[in-house]
């Protein structure tokens, strides 16, 4: 704005004058000589009527063979139907289009794509008439090739990685490669990489590649290679085995049958690799924390003329590396999961100890997180008297806190259980271990593990073949499922108690009686869980278990199976199924005896007449004089009732009871001792030999193979 204070004058600044024609025709010229943009202008019928050397360059074609003609006459292999559109519009609108896209290859570069960036404008005459219109061009192919590859980059932190499996990482690694990168791909790792063990570093150990993964743009191109989980071996002079050795990436842009390695090679990969035109390849090590743990294969085939290029192997480098990352973490867990339920499946029965009382089958499931490892349990544990315990239970823990816990309680457990205790008095006295534990736990200074065992619930039952009784105990863990013999299933009338380490005083015990041929099915907290959140789950459970005529293993394999689907993750499954027996009155013989000396001659006989029927005859001497140890024993210093019960099951048993809680000790005897020497004889004689308690006194037992094995020291 000129400036009206008096007496000053505004002078207009010259180089604000307007621009001579020349200027303006220079400028022009400048334009079309030296900018490095491609210049198109267009007729009213889409001719080209003049082009710049830039835009020759872009395509390869001499501006003299495009000037009056259309671009879909001279230019076929572009969109041209696409910028025909768009010229078209701006012609007839008026308006400007800027920053449109097209892709596609010309004659200066046949062999690629490449992505141009394009502005159009009408040209307008002084009168307002269309003269035509104007393109400026230009190549923006490498940063929309450097735009792409971040995106992909982005995208695959998202997709590879999702899960902690080797496998599954390794085939989202080939689902990002094709088809962006490649036509196919496969992923081959080392073999202790796929099982989870640590990767051998260069130039040692076992370089057994596995093929683990691949991918195709075509469903075909796969046929020809292994199938998923197949050794791998290449020829020692291919790119894949010297990859492998040395750990170095491999670039080979042009591939074919006349290449030495290729031509020598018999492997399958190489053939299928020919069989499908692949004219350029990448071999690329997954490398993560200096190991490499195997190999990424990347094909181009005629399906795709462009061959890799050394910035292709870059980018695919680091994306790779990003997945090998992946690989490790995933191997790291499956090596931590192994080791969990390899440790807690160690503490499970792999198979039922020798025993007659009840017929065993039993599943279990690791868990799918925590690295396998949760707090379910269960134990088969044979006892005295032909009797067998069986226990089951959980813990709060999962992981190897859960491994570190279950081995406390199953190793205390069985402990117990060979004390002969009651349902009752085993749970007492692994509640009162509890807190000693984590007390230790504390004072040691080290990390509070074992605190997980606060809450731990536990099952303990005990069954007698000969009385048919069952006698169970819980410490906060859900009652068993019984099932008569003629398929009335049921839950047992079992008193709840709190769980161990909680500070409940008395366990309570359920005593039952169970037909010859009852199912009793023990189980963890997410087999309830699973059970109690489907009705129609329960009624097929139920039905399952009520057929009696099934062996258990059929029966505890089809209860899993419908179980299995309704678990939580973070839940692993332990059941255990036990199908009644009995022992009739032919194998067993009960005397009650007086409390008196002259009555240990008698009781000699009664033996050898009940092991003539039996067949044992070889074992008379050894069983009278076991007989005779045990009944003096009890007239002389227990109390009455005093009674003699012989078992033929697996060993031949011998068991002596009477009212006294008095505990017999085992010594070895002075030369000069009139007296000291029985239950050393019983031992010496005997398989094993113990003593249980009851309300009604003691018993003390004595079991003996049924082979003709002589004592130890004693001969007949």
């Amino acid at each position: 704005m000129p400036d009206e204070t008096p007496g000053r004058q505004w002078r207009a600044d010259e180089s604000a004058r307007p621009i001579p024609r020349e200027a303006d025709l220079a400028i022009l010229d400048a334009l079309f000589t030296q900018s490095p943009m491609g210049v198109a202008v267009f007729d009213t019928q889409l001719r080209l009527v003049r082009a710049n050397p830039a835009l020759e360059r872009m395509h390869g074609v001499p501006n003299a063979e495009l000037l009056g003609h259309r671009l879909s006459e001279v230019l076929p292999a572009l969109d041209a139907a696409g910028i025909e559109s768009r010229l078209a519009r701006v012609l007839e609108t008026g308006l400007s289009v800027v920053g449109t896209e097209h892709r596609g290859r010309t004659p200066a570069d046949p062999s690629r794509d490449h992505v141009w960036l394009t502005s159009s404008f009408a040209l307008t005459g002084q009168d307002g008439r269309r003269l035509g219109v104007t393109d400026l061009i230009m190549d923006v192919t490498d940063r929309h090739r450097a735009r792409e590859r971040l995106a992909l980059l982005d995208e695959a932190s998202t997709r590879i990685g999702t899960t902690l499996d080797v496998t599954r990482t390794a085939q989202e690694l080939a689902d990002v490669l094709v088809p962006r990168l490649a036509d196919l791909t496969s992923i081959d790792l080392l073999d202790g990489v796929v099982r989870g063990e640590q990767a051998p570093p260069s130039g040692a150990g076992d370089k057994t590649l596995r093929l683990v993964a691949r991918k195709a743009s075509h469903p075909g191109f796969t046929d020809g290679l292994q199938l998923v989980g197949g050794v791998q071996e290449f020829a020692p002079d291919s790119p894949h085995a010297q990859t492998l050795c040395d750990g170095q990436p491999r670039l080979l842009p042009a591939v074919g049958p006349d290449v030495d390695w290729v031509r020598n090679s018999l492997d399958p990969r190489t053939q299928a690799m020919l069989t499908y035109g692949t004219h350029s390849m990448m071999v690329v090590p997954l490398r993560a924390r200096d190991t490499v743990l195997g190999l990424a294969h990347l094909y181009r085939t005629a399906a795709r003329p462009d061959a890799f290029e050394p910035d292709d192997l870059v980018f695919v480098q680091e994306l790779v590396a990003r997945a090998a990352v992946c690989v490790d973490n995933a191997r790291r867990y499956t090596s931590e999961r192994a080791t969990a339920v390899t440790l807690q499946q160690s503490m499970l029965p792999r198979s039922v100890p020798d025993q007659s009382a009840v017929e065993v089958a039993h599943q279990y499931r690791p868990a799918l997180a925590h690295a396998g490892g949760s707090g379910c349990w269960f134990d088969v544990i044979p006892l005295s008297g032909a009797r067998v315990a069986l226990a089951v239970g959980d813990t709060p823990a999962t992981g190897v806190e859960a491994v570190a816990c279950i081995g406390q309680i199953c190793s205390t457990v069985r402990t117990l259980a060979q004390l002969d205790l009651a349902p009752e008095e085993v749970l007492a006295r692994l509640d009162d271990m509890v807190p000693r534990l984590v007390e230790r736990e504390h004072t040691a200074g080290s990390a509070a593990i074992l605190e997980k065992l606060v809450g731990a619930t536990c099952l303990y039952a005990v069954y007698d073949p000969v009385s048919r009784r069952c006698v169970m105990a819980s410490a906060g863990h859900p009652p068993p499922i019984v099932a008569d013999p003629v398929g009335q299933v049921h839950f047992a009338d079992l008193p709840s108690s709190e769980p161990l380490g909680l500070g409940d005083p008395v366990f309570e015990p359920h005593k039952t009686e169970l037909a010859e041929g009852s199912t009793l099915v023990l189980y963890g907290q997410s087999f309830l869980a699973a059970r109690n959140a489907d009705q129609a789950l329960q009624e097929r459970l139920s039905a399952l278990i009520a057929q009696s005529h099934l062996p258990p293993d059929d029966i505890s394999q089809a209860v899993a199976n419908a179980v299995a689907p309704h678990l939580a993750a973070e839940d692993d499954l332990a059941l255990l199924l036990a199908r009644t027996r009995s022992l009739d009155a032919e194998h067993v013989a009960t005397w009650d005896l007086p409390c008196d000396p002259a009555a240990v001659a008698s009781t000699r006989s009664l033996t050898a007449r009940r092991l003539d029927q039996w067949g044992l005859g070889h074992l008379t001497f050894t069983t009278e004089l076991i007989v005779s140890e045990l009944v003096t024993n009890a007239i002389r210093y227990g109390a009455p009732p005093i009674r003699l019960r012989l078992i033929l099951d697996r060993m031949l048993i011998c068991e002596v009871s009477d009212g006294s809680g008095t505990s017999p000790h085992i010594r070895r005897a002075a030369t000069v001792d009139e007296g000291g020497r029985g239950l050393f004889l019983v031992a010496e004689c005997s398989h094993r030999w113990g003593t249980r308690y009851d309300a009604a006194g003691k018993t003390i037992w004595a079991e003996q193979p049924l082979t003709e094995t002589p004592p130890r020291s004693v001969q007949p």
